[in-house]
């Protein structure tokens, strides 16, 4: 557990209740979802400043390696073959000299944390996987952390991965198992939480959340981030992502949250989570300055840096340094 980090007040005292627990109940996660706002805020903050340096916001930077053509049918993503209407041009696996120089730019920009995603439905073995492994060895050997999303695994994939320096695996639940089957239906909810033990089971460490904004109802949001405190440990990095509909997708219609549905959903997922790394993730360009001030209070204490999340837009490096600017001194 980390070092408790000094408040404004003197070092926050520590209770049992800042813990992190493994038996939470959705009826109690979706009771800290709906409390007062700024009872919600306050409490978020605290047990944040506990296990966490309120001064650090970690800068990751993502890239789409291989871009369209993906056979799975989630329904937000605009990467889906089934999905024929989205404009989206399909890009073959990229070159690991070219991905490598990228993650130079981006080390060069600030960010320590380099995220590779490829549209695939799983990993299979051949050139492609090993083109991936010397990826993942060239950000490692940047000092950069290395993280990558590449659908479902086995385990000799995830030992693999873990020998050539790979950080983390980004694998989503995306929404409860409740409303899951209303979004995907190529893949299953137990495919997921299988991809995931598999990586747990080599040393990986865990990026997995969501996204809200899909037409689920709040009990599921809930639902989702009672089944990420229910592992053991807590998946260290958790991802909280605000649909962007995009064009030909089965969710364009969907209206953008309120922002403060983002704010309250991670500060729950700060409290249930309490050493797990927040990450405030796509939707973040529909957020003001303001919100996303609101959301570091709440415990987010990563953001995507750069121009792209995948294929969908993030804000520019330049919102982004005013936005670290008006923070004040802060180590990013």
């Amino acid at each position: 557990m980390a070092t408790a980090h000094r408040t404004l007040c003197g070092d926050a005292p520590k209770t049992s209740s800042d813990a992190a627990r493994h038996d939470w109940t959705v009826e109690a996660v979706e009771a800290i979802y709906r409390s007062p706002l700024l009872e919600l805020l306050g409490r978020a903050n605290a047990v944040h400043r506990i296990h966490h340096d309120p001064t650090h916001v970690q800068k990751a930077s993502l890239l789409s390696i291989k871009t369209g053509g993906c056979p799975e049918d989630c329904a937000y993503c605009p990467q889906s073959a089934h999905h024929r209407e989205v404009i989206l041009g399909k890009e073959q696996l990229m070159d690991p000299a070219s991905v490598i120089e990228m993650a130079t730019r981006a080390k060069d920009a600030g960010a320590d944390r380099f995220c590779m995603g490829a549209a695939w439905r799983q990993v299979r073995d051949g050139a492609a996987f090993d083109a991936v492994l010397e990826m993942v060895r060239g950000v490692h050997d940047l000092g950069m952390e290395a993280c990558v999303t590449l659908g479902m695994l086995r385990p000799h994939h995830a030992q693999q991965l873990k020998q050539a320096g790979l950080t983390a695996y980004n694998h989503n639940l995306d929404t409860s198992p409740e409303f899951y089957d209303q979004i995907i239906t190529t893949r299953t909810y137990q495919d997921r939480l299988d991809t995931l033990a598999a990586v747990r089971s080599h040393g990986i460490d865990l990026c997995c959340g969501g996204i809200i904004g899909m037409g689920e109802t709040i009990r599921d949001r809930a639902s989702m981030l009672q089944v990420l405190a229910r592992f053991s440990p807590h998946p260290e990095s958790v991802p909280i992502n605000a649909l962007v509909p995009v064009a030909g997708t089965p969710l364009a219609h969907r209206d953008p949250i309120d922002p403060l549905e983002l704010v309250r959903m991670v500060a729950t997922a700060r409290i249930v989570m309490p050493t797990s790394t927040v990450r405030l993730s796509a939707g973040r360009t529909d957020l003001n300055r303001e919100a996303q001030i609101m959301c570091l209070m709440a415990g987010a204490n990563s953001v995507f840096y750069g121009e792209k999340l995948l294929t969908t837009p993030n804000p520019e490096e330049d919102s982004d340094t005013a936005l670290f600017k008006a923070l004040g001194p802060i180590a990013a």
